[in-house]
């Protein structure tokens, strides 16, 4: 049975990059960004359910979900996020469970559990081990800022509202660094590669000096 690595970091850490370096050594990845906007799809019960609470103002023409104008939402009202995660977590879960129990059957050594809120929504418990990819907080926000087109404002307030790095840091097993070069993080991912591929399901080692 296949070793689950949960891989989680803040916003703009390279979380997919870092993923798809695994995976190009042949580890299977799910990603739960992808589950939770899967579960949101036109015809999905939580999207009936977010587009009741909110209207229109949430929806595109077409009737997909304006994640944007959602966001907009949630992260200026705690009381309104936590009402989306009651509405969204259990059922990412359960595709989760469907998607892990497949990479644990297909013969892999190891694959990868992808997720920014794997110690918030508590997934962590999903998964063996658990790898945070670290990133100083101005590179974060500076990455938040280019890539999602907001100003720096906006970007500390997203990451404001995520899990702290140093608490992050601290319930990791597995740290990977991912400020410097791109050569410097695949030595890392080689690195983790190997020692992956010698650890057993279940067994979870002396956690990596951060």
């Amino acid at each position: 049975m296949a070793l689950i690595i949960g891989l989680t970091g803040g916003i703009a850490s390279g979380k997919s990059t870092v993923a798809r370096t695994f995976a190009a050594l042949g580890a299977p990845w799910v990603d739960a960004d992808d589950v939770a906007r899967e579960v949101v799809m036109p015809g999905e019960p939580a999207l009936a359910e977010i587009a009741e609470r909110y209207g229109e103002r949430v929806l595109n023409a077409d009737g997909t979900l304006d994640r944007r104008a959602l966001r907009d939402i949630v992260f200026a009202d705690e009381a309104e996020r936590r009402w989306l995660e009651s509405a969204t977590h259990p059922r990412i879960r359960d595709r989760l469970v469907e998607h892990l129990a497949r990479i644990q059957a297909s013969g892999a050594p190891y694959g990868l559990l992808v997720s920014p809120l794997l110690f918030e929504s508590r997934q962590s418990a999903m998964v063996d081990r658990a790898l945070v990819i670290d990133v100083p907080e101005a590179l974060q926000v500076a990455r938040t800022a280019a890539r999602d087109a907001v100003d720096e404002d906006q970007a500390r307030a997203i990451i404001a509202t995520q899990m702290p790095r140093q608490e992050r840091l601290a319930r990791a097993d597995d740290v990977l660094d991912n400020g410097g070069s791109e050569a410097a993080m695949r030595r890392r991912v080689a690195e983790l590669d190997r020692q992956y591929r010698g650890l057993t399901p279940g067994v979870r080692p002396q956690t990596d000096g951060v």
